[in-house]
């Protein structure tokens, strides 16, 4: 177990931990609710009986039953909390990410449903607001997507229709160095283009005034200096000037592309986000140790759900 955490500190003892009912039902509860008083997570009434044979609460006020699946990512999913818990430990554990036909041979689950129980946990480690990044911030932007070559020809011809990163998504990063407890940090988002319009307006939402933010020669960044201490570094001259370069960002860079081309092998657009969420989060919780990780996420669980519909962008049935 993680001295600092209590939780399992390997995957050993995270498969061997939460493969007893009780000991992954006991984690949900203290997750959820520490204090130890279980409420309703309908109605919020603080009046339940724990039902033993099903696992399951009965609300005395909305006369409903509810389990610890209810109100996380979790919810409405068959699979136990047995292997949801080994799922999540995986995802934000593997340092170049897992596939899902991985996490189904691990845990006997099909590849449609693991798909599925990863793009949650991605979901759970999502960050939602970020306060403003200060100090020294790098900027960068790079495009994730096959390589023509590798493509048949019938999709190269559909989606490569001139030079340039023609069928590639275009993503932007951002990079405080040295925060709070002296570890740099990292945002990244799918932009439409890497057009002026695109990238300034970002900067400027994200980065605090006055801020020194350092970028290459791109000219959308041109308009930077009324705003920051901007400093530009040639890429065709040198890497690296004193403190001006985009070196932090460019090994984000690698760590993302790394993960998507050696493990997740193929990425749609439609779903890249999502996997800029998980190398995000690995990225700026790499030196805490897998126990701390682990609960990190696990912690940000609640209040979060993903249905399939919304996953795969298709329209309910009515």
């Amino acid at each position: 177990m993680d001295a600092h955490t209590g939780v399992p500190a390997t995957l050993l003892d995270a498969i061997q931990f939460f493969a007893d009912p009780d000991a992954s039902l006991a984690f949900m509860v203290q997750l959820r609710w520490p204090d130890g008083a279980v409420t309703c997570p309908r109605c919020k009434a603080a009046e339940t009986s724990f039902l033993s044979t099903r696992r399951l609460w009965k609300c005395k006020g909305c006369k409903k039953q509810f389990s610890a699946k209810v109100g996380t990512i979790f919810e409405d999913s068959p699979i136990p909390l047995e292997k949801w818990l080994p799922a999540l430990w995986l995802v934000v554990n593997c340092k170049n990410g897992i596939s899902s036909y991985e996490v189904a041979r691990n845990l006997g689950v099909s590849q449609k449903t693991a798909w599925f129980m990863t793009h949650r946990i991605r979901l759970a480690v999502q960050t939602g607001t970020f306060d403003k990044l200060s100090g020294e911030v790098e900027v960068d932007e790079t495009f994730i997507g096959g390589k023509a070559r590798f493509m048949h020809k019938g999709k190269r011809a559909e989606k490569i229709t001139g030079r340039g990163p023609m069928g590639k998504t275009a993503v932007m990063g951002l990079l405080e160095r040295h925060g709070d407890d002296g570890h740099s940090t990292v945002e990244a988002k799918v932009v439409p283009n890497t057009k002026r319009k695109s990238l300034s307006p970002e900067v400027w939402e994200r980065v605090e005034a006055g801020s020194e933010v350092f970028t290459d020669t791109l000219k959308s960044y041109s308009d930077l200096g009324a705003e920051y201490v901007h400093g530009v570094i040639n890429h065709a001259e040198k890497y690296v000037e004193g403190k001006i370069h985009t070196n932090g960002m460019e090994n984000f860079w690698s760590l993302l592309k790394r993960s998507i081309k050696g493990t997740y092998v193929s990425v749609e657009p439609f779903h890249l986000f999502r996997y800029l969420d998980e190398q995000t989060f690995r990225f700026n919780s790499r030196k805490m140790t897998d126990g701390m990780r682990f609960l990190r996420a696990a912690k940000d669980i609640i209040g979060k759900r993903l249905t399939y519909a919304d996953l795969t962008g298709a329209e309910a049935t009515t």
